[in-house]
């Protein structure tokens, strides 16, 4: 009996814990149809699409999608490219502070960004690069390095190094043997960080908000600021409209690389003796 009501207990929790994480999502689904949405949104029979007509135009929803498409997906190639580099001499070698370098690791992905904003603001001005896309992808990138390391150097640990051995008697070399034998078989994790990456970085308001200068340079996670008027006012209609548009290219990122995520390290039957 006791058994059965923790079980109990425990699904009566989950149930809460979820609609309290499908109320907001609700909430937008019913305000972005509704001509008239506020925030206590209830559900009726009144559906119009006037909300997503009014923030589908060029300067509200397609340019800063775009911007955020060149923004997130350069600082996920970048991320991906960088970490594999330096994942593989960590996980291949035995290096003398290789411990101490992935503690540094680890405790470099404590320490929040906006804590440091301040002088890379500075540096900015000082390089003149304040407004630079490119050296604001360059500074994502560094910031989601530290993580992106060390997941690629534990997904890199999973892949047998006598399959890289194999490959060198066939006279391969490093760049060969990562590229043709460790990435393909590590596709699944390369997939995990890319998505952690792009997704970390597809919702970044402060960081281009306080390195890019104009609106035409800014990403959508900064466009939903437009939405909340100097006096108080919400388009709720609108914002939901937008918030839907949003998070469609990362559902969508998602989707496109579900097998990978779906798939295992397979290795059995790789090298034949």
């Amino acid at each position: 009996m006791t058994r059965v009501a923790a079980r109990t207990a425990a699904l009566i929790s989950l149930a809460l814990i979820t609609l309290a994480f499908l109320g907001p999502f609700v909430w937008v689904l019913v305000a972005s149809v509704q001509p008239e949405a506020n925030l206590s949104a209830k559900p009726t029979f009144e559906f119009s699409f006037k909300n997503f007509a009014a923030v589908l135009n060029w300067e509200t929803v397609y340019h800063p999608i775009i911007n955020s498409i060149v923004i997130s997906g350069g600082t996920a190639i970048l991320t991906v490219v960088v970490s594999g580099l330096a994942a593989y001499p960590l996980s291949r070698y035995k290096l003398r502070f290789k411990r101490h370098f992935m503690l540094t690791l680890l405790f470099t992905t404590g320490l929040p960004v906006t804590a440091i904003m301040v002088p890379v603001y500075s540096m900015f001005f000082r390089f003149n690069l304040y407004g630079s896309v490119p050296a604001t992808v360059l500074f994502l990138a560094a910031s989601a390095l530290p993580f992106a390391i060390w997941m690629m150097k534990n997904f890199m640990d999973g892949v047998p190094v006598s399959l890289e051995e194999a490959a060198w008697v066939d006279g391969a070399g490093w760049v060969q043997s990562l590229t043709r034998v460790v990435v393909p078989l590590m596709a699944p994790g390369v997939a995990v960080v890319t998505i952690f990456v792009f997704v970390g970085q597809w919702g970044n308001f402060f960081v281009p908000f306080v390195l890019l200068d104009t609106p035409e340079k800014q990403p959508a996670a900064v466009t939903i600021y437009t939405f909340f008027s100097q006096y108080g006012q919400v388009a709720y209609g609108e914002l939901a409209a937008f918030s839907i548009i949003y998070t469609a290219p990362a559902v969508v990122l998602y989707v496109a690389v579900n097998k990978y995520l779906a798939g295992s390290f397979s290795f059995a039957g790789s090298v034949k003796g």
